[in-house]
């Protein structure tokens, strides 16, 4: 045989092995993205049918009310904004602005009270309108006026809310009105009907820690919310605003939203989105500074609120089945933890305070457990049955013998477990 001969013969079987691996790699790349796809699919992720709304307290100027300002608060997880408005005006520009982006707003404006009918008429078919401002923290003597007030709006415009904020329970009781907090709460909820109960509490104090009656104020407010039947929504400080309180951290303002939803929080509220300017107190470091800038607490806003709508499933329409807390130290007026669900075998924290909640949400069990320090990680263990999953920040479910029986719960963060009788 020839050199030539050889060398054409070795050419074929090399094009031929050549078009072989080609026609594989082709085959290849044409199964492959259908594999990923369906190895993604079979990750268990929670469901939910929609999730609780976020709202921002001194929002959006209506000088800023601009499509890419309601974009860019849209961006951090808000759904609605709320702003002291000036005239009807400034309560149109808000919300057509508002609406491009795709936001809503609560609104206000004095004519809202001096001419209620005509106010609501004119913006009550809004797209982006969320609802009415009538008042915040108003002491008992308010309480006929502001029921009145909220009759005249739900007359005309019965589909949207009627908003009003209520004290702490660190109010004094010449603030509240009456000398018992329980009683006022009580006493709000009878006489202004309104579609859900919304309170204000700013408890972490940086000489105390955490204020020792914050969680009382949770144990009245959500049983008291219960009773009339209606949910109620919590706030966190995102904003410094005396020499009091912490500073803003992901973590202070997680422990504080986790906190109330494990409460059974349907809506969230933040205080404050903008900086706001004001004679009576020296705010500063909010989402968005005075000179309209972002600041890191944005941000920090940005990762809880994905995180709160990744865990949609879990606490939207959650009901509360029990509440207590386990540790050395539990806060005042609560209850210490005394039985497990029966899935669970081992529990234990190193001494350190954990809130559990027990919730039930479309036939399906969880355990909430929160580390109450913002300050410092908590050690948990914590271990089970084989029906025993954990649900991750982003929805997945997992099983918990996936992760080592002791982990570590960030400071002022939650760690959450599916169950089954």
């Amino acid at each position: 045989m020839s050199t030539d001969l050889q060398v054409q013969k070795s050419f074929k079987r090399n094009k031929t092995n050549i078009l072989c691996i080609s026609f594989r790699l082709i085959c290849l790349a044409l199964i492959l993205p259908g594999l990923l796809l369906q190895s993604a699919s079979a990750q268990e992720k929670l469901e939910s049918k929609g999730h609780i709304p976020i709202l921002g307290w001194y929002s959006i100027p209506p000088e800023e009310a601009t499509k890419a300002r309601y974009l860019e608060m849209k961006e951090a997880g808000f759904d609605i904004s709320f702003s002291f408005l000036g005239s009807p005006q400034d309560v149109q520009k808000s919300l057509d602005a508002a609406h491009q982006a795709g936001m809503k707003i609560v609104i206000s404006c004095p004519e809202l009270k001096t001419d209620t009918e005509k106010i609501v008429k004119r913006f009550m078919d809004h797209p982006a309108l969320a609802g009415y401002f009538l008042r915040d923290e108003p002491a008992v003597d308010a309480f006929t006026d502001l029921g009145n007030w909220a009759k005249r709006v739900n007359a005309v415009d019965p589909k949207h809310f009627c908003y009003v904020n209520l004290f702490p329970n660190y109010a004094t009781p010449v603030q509240l009105g009456t000398a018992d907090y329980r009683d006022y709460v009580n006493k709000f909820a009878k006489e202004v009907p309104l579609h859900f109960l919304s309170f204000d509490s700013y408890p972490l104090t940086s000489a105390e820690g955490v204020y020792e009656k914050w969680h009382q104020n949770l144990e009245i407010f959500s049983d008291e919310a219960k009773k009339v039947n209606k949910p109620f929504w919590g706030f966190a400080q995102s904003i410094l605003f005396d020499s009091k309180h912490e500073d803003p951290t992901l973590a202070t303002m997680r422990v504080q939203m986790f906190t109330n939803l494990a409460y059974g929080a349907q809506g969230l509220q933040y205080f404050t989105y903008w900086t706001p300017v004001s004679s009576a107190e020296d705010f500063r470091g909010g989402p968005i500074t005075l000179e309209g800038k972002r600041s890191t607490v944005y941000d920090h806003i940005k990762t809880l609120n994905q995180e709160i709508k990744s865990l949609s499933g879990v606490f939207y329409g959650a009901k509360v089945k029990s509440l207590q807390f386990f540790g050395n130290n539990i806060p005042s007026g609560t209850k210490r933890m005394s039985v497990l669900p029966a899935a669970i075998k081992v529990f234990a924290t190193e001494g350190k305070t954990a809130l559990v909640s027990l919730l039930e949400n479309g036939g399906k069990q969880f355990i909430v457990i929160v580390n109450t320090d913002y300050l410092e990680k908590m050690s948990l263990t914590l271990s089970g049955d084989p029906s025993l999953k954990r649900i991750l920040k982003d929805g997945s479910i997992v099983p918990a013998s996936a992760y080592a029986n002791t982990i570590d719960v960030e400071a002022g963060d939650v760690v959450i477990y599916n169950y089954e009788f």
